[in-house]
């Protein structure tokens, strides 16, 4: 593989098709990319998704952003270079977890296009679907579930994404939720559609 430091290494290969794959385990993989603002929604919208795709018997898991930094991750911080890292670990870890037949949701602020464009690159096509959870910026800050936003206002936390860092909206996402006045059980019915139209759901 290109770009590795490991020198005397071959990429193996399977002895199955992708195609047998899905045939027995009865689903096609895919990586559901929820990005958007911290509060906008997206772990919710995820979790409930996966939830509601399990109960229809459908093979589904999340990868969230901040539980993904508590382990594979947490040696990374939040300037730009670890953000990119960050996410090109993730994209390699959910692209393991479709190739295996999982619709795989994640949950990532993920805030540059460059690096979303990158996942994009290592998967198939149509294997890759952003999905902006479009939450306006006030409506965030009054959750604040974990009160960054007023630390970041109060300067006690630097480079926060929508504050003192940037967020790079989408330009063309395969999925856009508004979410200001959606129920989570309407945005995750909204990705199982698209889903289900994109043939992932067999």
């Amino acid at each position: 593989m290109s770009g590795t430091k490991s020198e005397n290494i071959t990429w193996h290969g399977s002895n199955v098709t992708k195609e047998e794959r899905q045939k027995v385990l009865g689903s096609k993989g895919c990586i559901v990319w929820l990005t958007g603002l911290s509060g906008s929604g997206k772990s919710t919208i995820a979790r409930r998704t996966e939830q509601l795709l399990l109960e229809q018997g459908v093979r589904a898991y999340v990868l969230d952003g901040d539980n993904v930094r508590h382990g594979l991750n947490r040696d990374l911080g939040f300037a730009p270079e670890d953000r990119t890292e960050n996410i090109r670990r993730i994209g390699e870890v959910a692209k393991l977890f479709a190739d295996s037949c999982m619709i795989t949701i994640t949950a990532f602020i993920s805030p540059y296009r460059k690096d979303r464009d990158a996942v994009r690159e290592i998967m198939g096509e149509g294997e890759f679907i952003e999905t902006f959870v479009d939450t306006p910026l006030e409506v965030c800050e009054a959750r604040d579930p974990k009160n960054l936003y007023k630390k970041a206002r109060a300067g006690v936390i630097k480079g926060f994404t929508g504050i003192d860092a940037p967020y790079e909206v989408p330009a063309a996402p395969e999925l856009h939720l508004e979410t200001r006045d959606k129920e989570v059980d309407t945005c995750a019915n909204e990705v199982i559609a698209h889903l289900r139209a994109g043939g992932f759901i067999l």
